[in-house]
């Protein structure tokens, strides 16, 4: 998991620029401004519809969209999972890439140019041909992005066409030819069969999933920082939406084992800002700090990981879940903790702005949007009521049984009264 902020300005090779010695210009004020502005505004755009869109989720009844419970185990094993995939990333780069001048010359090792006489003539590269050329033209840095592009490439359009298609389905006239479609994969037959896959879609869906196809052939080709936005934020909602933690000391485990996990792999190493850097993935969202020099080709980034998007959004999401259970017409929980992500992240730009250095946001998010909530329980005698709520799994049989039999009771006990 990405989940570091980084400032690569005045001439930081983390901008994913020159890494060559070259320095770049320092950018201007009003730059820096845009970039960590537009970074803000993105990451709250994600969060705030995807705690909305979380709330529909949980009563939807459609498969598809069913969520996805995060456990008490399951965020304790979080952080030492993330932990070994991010070392696992580092020392794969580490090992098989040193350096970019090495890889990105492995599968060209003998080279033709043009001597001053008009002929031409082959040479070979000295720096590729060595004891781990082999194993490295096997695992070229080019063909691991390419596959992780294609990876991300399909999943970023089905996470973008899932998450524009609520917003498309306004734009569809009531006379658009709507037809229902199901994509139904079964294992094993008679009473053995169970389902692997059942997704059901319509002709809207399509549509979205054809729009979507557009931003993934641009990212596939161009691999343009508009196009790795559009999916980074797509997938940022979806997550949101579609991840639910079961209880409020679930959300702590969570996000406290993730604070010790970001502190130390950005602090303690260069881990976490190196696969940044090397993974080209949409795992982060990025705004040039160069843009009002350079339009669109703008090539200075500041980023920001999903990680610290996608975790304080599901905790915040889960707070107004909360809000809703308590039925007081109020989000005063959702909106606490909402306006402590924007003062944690805020906080995190000033730092690393200040500092010049790559910042774990977690490091302020997590106290914030913990602290934050819990202080205004503590003001209105509700700390009790917080860490009881709990949510089931609506994936679990026992948890559907449950929830048929809790119906049926109460549908029973109308009956009684109505009959009184």
């Amino acid at each position: 998991m990405d989940s570091a902020i980084s400032d690569p300005h005045n001439g930081s090779a983390e901008a994913g620029g020159p890494t060559n010695g070259t320095t770049r210009p320092p950018s201007t004020p009003e730059g820096i401004a845009l970039a960590y502005g537009s970074l803000l505004l993105m990451a709250l755009l994600p969060i705030f519809f995807g705690a909305l869109r979380s709330v529909r989720c949980a009563r939807g009844k459609n498969a598809s969209d069913m969520p996805e419970t995060i456990t008490s185990r399951d965020a304790a094993r979080f952080p030492i999972i993330a932990s070994c995939t991010l070392l696992g990333l580092y020392l794969f780069f580490k090992v098989y890439f040193p350096n970019k001048s090495y890889t990105g010359s492995v599968l060209k090792t003998w080279k033709t140019q043009k001597s001053k006489k008009g002929k031409t003539a082959a040479i070979q590269n000295p720096t590729t041909r060595d004891s781990h050329s082999f194993p490295s033209e096997i695992f070229s840095q080019e063909y691991i992005n390419l596959l992780l592009s294609m990876y991300f490439f399909v999943l970023g359009i089905l996470a973008l066409s899932h998450t524009i298609s609520p917003f498309m389905n306004k734009f569809f006239p009531a006379s658009f030819p709507n037809r229902q479609y199901q994509l139904l994969f079964t294992q094993g037959s008679g009473e053995n069969k169970e389902e692997i896959v059942n997704y059901e879609f319509d002709t809207k869906d399509l549509v979205c999933l054809g729009l979507s196809s557009i931003v993934g052939v641009w990212y596939l080709l161009r691999k343009h920082w508009i196009a790795n936005n559009l999916f980074g934020l797509a997938f940022s909602l979806n997550g949101v939406e579609l991840l639910h933690l079961n209880n409020v000391s679930t959300g702590c485990i969570l996000l406290g084992g993730l604070f010790i996990y970001d502190v130390f792999w950005v602090f303690g190493t260069n881990v976490m800002v190196t696969v940044a850097k090397s993974f080209e993935a949409p795992i982060k969202l990025v705004f040039p700090q160069d843009l009002l020099e350079k339009g669109l080709e703008a090539d200075n980034f500041a980023m920001l990981g999903l990680g610290d998007i996608v975790i304080p959004g599901i905790f915040i999401a889960l707070l107004l879940r909360f809000d809703i259970s308590l039925k007081k017409n109020t989000h005063t929980y959702f909106y606490t903790s909402f306006a402590a992500y924007i003062f944690g992240l805020g906080l995190t730009i000033f730092i690393m702005h200040i500092f010049k250095h790559a910042q774990p946001a977690l490091l302020y998010l997590v106290p914030a949007c913990i602290g934050f909530p819990v202080l205004v329980a503590l003001a209105k005698g509700e700390v009790t009521e917080m860490f009881s709520y709990e949510e089931s799994n609506p994936k679990d049989p026992a948890a559907v049984t449950e929830s048929k039999e809790g119906t049926e009771a109460s549908a029973s006990k109308g009956l009684e009264k109505k009959e009184k």
